[in-house]
């Protein structure tokens, strides 16, 4: 089964999967990003996840909302513990020093994983897919992941807003 469900997949997925694998891979870094950088991935995240949710269920109201339930409690989640940590800015550069961390790829390893075995559930015309319980907990899950980048731009971002109170 493993095999037929895999020889069936796109190979675009395939490619995308790698693609994910180097983001992931170059965030483990310590680098250094711009404003617009930073709102770039969040924005991605958010577009596909609401994406996910609307072509899987529909533009159903409890989906929808248990997807902006996960988002703000992924976000309340990252401001209250300030992740990520290390976080500088510079105003003289506008850009952001960001240490390196493993967490976003894993992040967005779970979102392809997640977002695949729902595929793969649908595809197969399993009858959990036709559940309120599945349609509830997808939702949630990826509004949850989704909210990890906006948490993590949003920490960003009051790092900058902090860094120019300093300065004045």
């Amino acid at each position: 089964m493993l095999i037929e469900i895999i020889r069936n997949t796109p190979r675009w997925v395939f490619l995308l999967f790698i693609v994910l694998l180097v983001m992931g891979y170059q965030q483990s870094r310590d680098r250094t990003a711009s404003r617009r950088s930073i709102t770039i991935l969040p924005a991605v995240f958010l577009g596909l996840a609401l994406y996910g949710v609307v072509s899987a269920f529909g533009a159903d109201p409890v989906g929808l909302a248990l997807w902006a339930l996960g988002i703000t409690l992924s976000v309340a989640l990252h401001i209250k513990l300030a992740i990520p940590k290390g976080v500088r800015f510079s105003p003289e550069h506008q850009t952001f020093h960001l240490p390196g961390s493993w967490q976003p790829l894993l992040i967005m390893l779970a979102i392809f994983f997640a977002k695949y075995t729902v595929e793969v559930i649908r595809a197969r015309q399993l009858p959990l897919a036709d559940t309120a319980e599945f349609t509830a907990t997808v939702s949630l899950l990826y509004g949850l992941f989704s909210g990890v980048f906006l948490g993590r731009a949003m920490v960003m971002w009051r790092t900058a807003q902090v860094s120019r109170l300093e300065r004045v």
